[in-house]
């Protein structure tokens, strides 16, 4: 009686073993498919299958790629990864300015505004490196008639000078940036005003296909209705 009993224990402990052990299935380098309860250490790093007790496969063990491989599989999921981050940033944009403007008239008068700003702030910038010139200008020729004179320049005239040179130079730069910036709004708002055509075209295609489905669809019940009458 106890002989039994440990025979059956331990014939139990060997089909949880072997249960949990599992098994496998790869394929050789002849193409010859093989089962086991353990993969050859040879054939680990193909691609191998492993099976429940009924030969379903529970888990797929792919083929360990090269470095060559890893290296291609990292530039396509960051070029995948900086494809979702434009997408996403791109539909904030989109959110944004239809959002901000309903419609291409909004758009227009923003742009005037901002570069009527520019403008003005261009105009100062004329009148004020006009304004240096003239400084400039006549200290030059201050410069020129003491020097004419045979009398030494002043050291604080030459100081002027340099000084309204300095702030003529500073105010063109000023009024450069002015332009370049004039120039990037035109370039913004052209972009805008062509993104915004294209949202709103997109927007009416899919208010076109809602009005045709549910006009279908009134159809449809119109017809199950007289069917009924």
């Amino acid at each position: 009686m106890l002989s039994c009993r440990l025979l059956i224990l331990m014939m139990s402990t060997l089909f949880v073993a072997n249960a949990q052990a599992g098994l496998y299935r790869w394929v050789d380098e002849n193409g010859a498919v093989h089962y086991g309860d353990k993969v050859p250490a040879k054939y680990l790093k193909q691609e191998h299958d492993e099976l429940n007790e009924q030969g379903t496969t529970v888990k797929k063990h792919d083929r360990a790629m090269s470095a060559a491989e890893k290296a291609d599989k990292k530039r396509e999921e960051a070029e995948r990864k900086r494809l979702e981050n434009e997408k996403r940033a791109q539909a904030l944009r989109d959110r944004v300015l239809t959002d901000t403007y309903t419609t291409e008239r909004d758009l227009v008068a923003a742009r005037d505004a901002r570069l009527d700003a520019i403008d003005s702030q261009l105009r100062l910038s004329k009148d004020i490196i006009e304004s240096s010139k003239v400084k400039v200008t006549k200290t030059e020729q201050l410069i020129e008639r003491i020097k004419a004179s045979g009398k030494m320049v002043p050291e604080a005239t030459y100081v002027k000078l340099e000084r309204e040179k300095l702030q003529l130079a500073t105010q063109q730069g000023v009024q450069q940036g002015h332009r370049i910036k004039r120039e990037e709004v035109i370039v913004q708002f052209n972009d805008y005003i062509e993104r915004f055509r294209e949202l709103m075209a997109e927007k009416q295609k899919k208010r076109e296909a809602y009005e045709k489905r549910k006009a279908a669809r009134n159809r449809a019940a119109s017809g199950l209705t007289s069917i009924e009458e």
